[in-house]
């Protein structure tokens, strides 16, 4: 009989909120960066990041984050975080979905509610306060816990233990499958593909076969 599920850890950007007009100006934030890092415009800094993402995804054989391309490209990872905190103003893009406040209320009833970003504690503040999200989660792990963003086994196994949680009594839920859910799976938890907020509504359909 397979674990009974007890926690959900949720990824934030991309999942718990789909906005492209954010997504992309935190993707300039990064190329520019780049750029002062390099001393190279802007065009030629996102023509780096993205020939040093593909080289990383053909050496590392899956999708890795834009923090740690940028980190593979020199970028001190704690300066690139305070310029994403210095320069994104969620506030511009971002609204309250009471539809997914709702189930993360329902979830949370059943299930102990994790969030695990690669985001900084800044942004993550503001975007969940943004969703209406504040204060359904029992912890919130950002980059700033370890500052080794997502996948690694080191960080993910800590955060296992300081939850007290089985890695089979998990659900990790993501919107990319190389960087939010393979290293879970491989560790034995489960998982859960969400790229729009209507396949995250569909979760709790999920986490009721498991609801046991």
């Amino acid at each position: 009989m397979s674990e009974p599920l007890r926690a959900l850890l949720f990824d934030l950007d991309g999942t718990l909120y789909v906005n492209r007009e954010l997504g992309r100006e935190i993707h300039l934030s990064a190329c520019r960066t780049i750029g002062a890092l390099k001393g190279v415009t802007l065009s030629r800094a996102e023509l780096l990041v993205k020939e040093t993402k593909e080289r990383l995804t053909t050496e590392l054989g899956y999708r890795v984050s834009l923090t740690r391309t940028c980190t593979e490209l020199g970028a001190d990872i704690r300066e690139l975080h305070r310029r994403f905190c210095q320069e994104i103003t969620p506030e511009e893009f971002l609204r309250q979905d009471p539809r997914v406040v709702e189930l993360l209320r329902r979830l949370g009833r059943r299930f102990e509610l994790y969030l695990y970003t690669n985001n900084n504690r800044c942004l993550t503040e503001r975007i969940l306060g943004l969703l209406g999200l504040d204060g359904l989660f029992r912890r919130v792990y950002s980059i700033e816990d370890s500052w080794r963003p997502k996948p690694d086994r080191e960080v993910l196994e800590e955060m296992l233990r300081e939850i007290d949680c089985p890695a089979a009594a998990c659900l990790f839920v993501g919107d990319r499958y190389d960087v939010d859910l393979l290293l879970p799976r491989t560790v034995g938890a489960r998982v859960f593909l969400s790229t729009t907020v209507e396949e995250l509504l569909t979760v709790e359909t999920i986490t009721g076969r498991y609801d046991e």
